[in-house]
């Protein structure tokens, strides 16, 4: 079958850089599948982005679909004939719908039963026929944000410019608002030039030769490799920030990194604020050296060739020093603020208009920090740090530099209370506080900024559930999943034994609401499916999970650890029986009532080794829970299958007796409550 290179290129005005790497990855994976879809086989895709297009080219595409030859069945003999012998409506209308006639059915027996069939064939429909669907699949990409140009209806990420669509050398007609597609594509905005492309395969290398380098692997290879090149030439220390390469990667179509410098005195500033004023607002990459310290320079990356360089760095350099200067300004300005003077500040700032102001929520955060510290029975020196670091934990929030810089908060509050003759440990709870901020960020190392964290996060979950402000698909405006996430990891890093609902009470009682059990309900769900998220990434199978959430005990440190447990054992020989055991007694404990069991009532010899069995399991669980070990405690439950299926074999527990019934459900109660407390076993899947 002959075979033909594809390519598809979207010419836009300047896409967000956030923006580029996802369109791309779309547009990529749209177009495998839909040729998949058409069934047209192909070798190789290769997508390619810049700021002002997202193309993918395509290898070795088929130039017609492949001729399908199957066998389709339809109703049973006494179906498709009548009682006359003739073909029923059924018979015919099968057919009719598989494009063929009654002459072409042939009967084929399966499962003792006569079957109609026939045998369909769809020839293939030419590749090029089919390509103007591509115009959907461009249409179809999703944005976060979409604008209209000009008086047209379209939405879309930026304004299109222009199109190609390439199949061997023939243009795939179509257009998209006022553009068609054609052979000519755009080199670099300033350097380059429009070309005629003859092929898809020279897409590449005829961008290039128009200053354009349109596979964002290689140019961001090449911005590395430019910075490496500096750092050897100066003898600097560049710490390369991925997420800044990526972003700095897709605001440029042909790089070229240059270095620009700045006045020593603004070394004088704390690193964070010369860090995050180079990299967040103008995208520089900092310099350091040997030592790690930082130096009076900065690297840019410019979307352009290697000419007039020396006017490109004065211009940054202009840029750069106007930013230095406000901060420096703001810093200055900042070291006269008296912290508790800021503190006060906090009551004038509202934090949600059914909430109350910043100031209030520190007071109940540091109200909520010392139960959470009583609760694990810190010292009181402990205690009194605790509550120092949250009652002055957002006074940052009111200074000059967090309201030009807020990504600065809490870091640049630990600065500024360290001048402030602040204890040492305080003051990096106060930078500690906000952790983790993100899913890559790691929890607080300290106690006392750990605590805090807690109280923080759970204060401004509990406040807005009890509002009822609860995030509902993806709309979740005040990252109230990501702070549930950070409690998790908080309580799982530095393994402190608080149950769920401890925590849950703990925070709402702070809080006035209507219908207290249904918001604590509404809580308990919410961290339960943060848990389940967190699970899930152990690789934990979903059964096990819903079996562990569904236990007795609550404990997010447990919790983790018992799902390893029981995954590791769902690989043992044996765990199915035992899992059937367990689950037996949890299935007939649903029928009694936890009442004291009388060892006299016991009829048969299976009784009383269960409930010898059962306190001394109970015994020893107790002994192992408080040395945290799971592992032993499951196989203290796996010990106990054997006595359960015995006593099942010779005991029927819905006896005639009243009294005997009820004593033998007790039994069953009381062991359930044992099992329930590791895992609900009954819930799982075991064949």
């Amino acid at each position: 079958m002959n075979k033909q290179d594809l390519l598809v290129e979207i010419g836009l005005e300047e896409i967000p850089a956030r923006f580029v790497t996802d369109a791309m990855n779309q547009l990529s994976e749209k177009m495998t599948k839909w040729l998949q879809q058409q069934q047209i086989s192909f070798s190789a895709v290769q997508a390619y982005s810049t700021p002002r297009r997202l193309a993918v080219l395509i290898r070795d595409v088929d130039t017609k679909q492949a001729d399908i030859e199957e066998e389709a069945k339809g109703p049973a003999r006494k179906i498709a004939i009548d009682s006359e012998g003739n073909w029923s409506k059924a018979a015919i209308g099968f057919t009719r719908g598989q494009g063929a006639s009654v002459d072409d059915i042939y009967f084929k027996e399966i499962s003792g039963i006569e079957y109609v069939h026939i045998q369909k064939f769809t020839k293939g429909k030419e590749t090029k026929e089919l390509l103007e669907d591509i115009k959907t699949i461009i249409t179809s990409l999703n944005f976060p944000k979409n604008m209209r140009w000009g008086n047209q209806e379209m939405r879309y990420i930026r304004p299109i410019k222009w199109l190609v669509a390439l199949f061997g050398n023939e243009v795939i007609p179509f257009q998209i608002t006022n553009v068609e597609t054609n052979k000519s594509s755009r080199g670099h905005r300033f350097l380059g030039e429009s070309i005629d492309l003859q092929t898809p395969t020279a897409y590449e290398d005829s961008l290039l030769k128009e200053y354009v380098i349109v596979d964002p692997v290689k140019r961001k290879e090449a911005i590395r490799s430019q910075l490496n090149h500096l750092e050897e030439e100066q003898g600097w220390s560049i710490i390369v920030d991925e997420e800044l390469l990526e972003e700095v990667n897709n605001l440029v179509e042909y790089p070229t990194a240059l270095f620009g410098k700045f006045e020593e005195e603004y070394l004088s500033l704390p690193d964070e604020v010369l860090v995050t004023t180079m990299k967040e607002h103008q995208r520089y990459f900092p310099v350091r050296n040997q030592d790690g310290e930082l130096l009076p320079f900065f690297i840019t990356i410019r979307n352009g060739d290697h000419k007039h360089l020396e006017n490109v760095a004065k211009g940054n350099e202009k840029v750069l020093r106007a930013r230095l200067s406000d901060a420096n300004f703001f810093y200055k300005e900042d070291l006269k603020l008296n912290i508790d003077s800021a503190i006060q500040k906090l009551d004038k700032i509202v934090f949600h208009e059914e909430l109350g102001t910043l100031g209030e929520k520190v007071k109940r955060v540091t109200k909520l920090a010392d139960v959470i510290a009583s609760q694990l029975n810190f010292s009181e020196a402990i205690k009194q740090d605790i509550g120092r670091a949250a009652s002055i934990c957002k006074f940052d929030l009111v200074t000059h530099m967090v309201y030009e810089f807020p990504e600065l908060q809490g870091k640049i509050g630990e600065k500024y209370a360290r001048l402030s003759g602040v204890k040492e440990a305080i003051a990096v709870a106060i930078n500690e506080h906000y952790m983790p901020r993100h899913a890559e960020d790691p929890a607080p190392s300290s106690n006392i900024g750990a605590v805090v964290a807690l109280a923080d996060k759970l204060d401004t979950i509990a406040g807005f559930f009890s509002i009822g402000m609860i995030p509902i698909g993806s709309q979740d405006p005040y990252a109230l999943r990501r702070q549930a996430s950070g409690i998790v990891q908080i309580l799982a890093t530095k393994e402190w034994k608080i149950a769920l609902p401890t925590l849950i009470n703990m925070s709402l009682s702070f809080y006035q609401t209507e219908n207290t059990e249904k918001v604590k309900a509404d809580l308990l769900t919410f961290f339960t499916l943060r848990l389940k998220y967190v699970l899930a990434e152990y690789n934990i199978r979903y059964d096990i999970i819903d079996a562990i959430l569904s236990s007795t005990n609550h404990e997010i440190t447990s919790l983790i650890e018992r799902a390893k447990v029981l995954e590791k054992a769902s690989k043992q020989e044996g765990f199915k029986e035992t899992v059937e055991a367990l689950s037996r007694v949890l299935n007939i404990a649903t029928k009694g009532k936890d009442l004291d069991i009388n060892p006299e009532l016991f009829e048969n010899n299976e009784e009383k080794p269960l409930y010898n069995q059962y306190i001394k399991a109970n015994d020893r669980i107790t002994a192992l829970s408080s040395e945290r070990k799971e592992e032993e405690i499951l196989q203290v439950l796996f010990s106990l299958k054997e006595s359960i299926n015995s006593y099942f074999d010779h005991t029927m527990i819905m006896a005639d007796n009243p009294e005997v019934k009820a004593n033998r459900l007790a039994q069953m109660v009381k062991l359930s409550s044992l099992i329930q407390n590791f895992a609900k076993f009954n819930v799982m899947i075991v064949k």
